[in-house]
């Protein structure tokens, strides 16, 4: 059975809006770890956001946010990775997507001399307005923590391990 051209143009837009959704995730979480703050709100949308990360307040705007994420992650000594994987976008309609993500996260703070890693699973919503996609909502929610504390012989004490308390 051949697919008419409207058909395959209408699967090869799904492929691309995909794409621009994966690469407003990657550009997202690189843009937090090289503490990058215009570019972390630029990745949100611009008005009538949802942001509802565990152990933080809601944020319903993203200059809220942004202004929360300078505070803790945009010091000196502090070290963010994240890397995000198991994508799962799903398209609600022609501007709206869910996306599910599996994140490994982890932060480096040589003051205290800690290292903390979360599993972490997001729950996004996407929107296309002006042309581009933004992300509208995000849910975060962390499975488990390894907290580490290094000493100055290089000794590691486990500090906390399992699963994350909910607040």
């Amino acid at each position: 059975m051949a697919l008419s051209i409207e058909e395959l143009s209408g699967r090869l837009q799904v492929l691309e809006d995909k794409e621009e959704i994966r690469l407003l995730k990657s550009r997202y979480l690189r843009a937090c770890d090289l503490k990058q703050p215009d570019a972390v709100r630029d990745c949100f949308l611009p008005t009538g956001v949802r942001i509802d990360y565990q152990g933080f307040p809601l944020f319903t705007e993203r200059d809220d946010f942004v202004a929360i994420y300078e505070k803790m992650a945009c010091q000196g000594g502090v070290y963010d990775i994240h890397h995000a994987t198991n994508w799962d976008i799903t398209l609600n309609g022609p501007d709206e997507a869910r996306g599910l993500w599996s994140l490994n996260f982890r932060t480096i703070l040589t003051g205290p001399r800690h290292v903390t890693r979360l599993a972490v699973e997001y729950d996004d919503i996407y929107r296309r307005q002006d042309g581009r996609w933004w992300i509208a909502e995000s849910v975060s929610r962390a499975m488990g923590v390894l907290t580490e504390q290094i000493g100055e012989d290089g000794s590691i004490t486990v500090l906390g391990f399992g699963e994350v308390p909910t607040v």
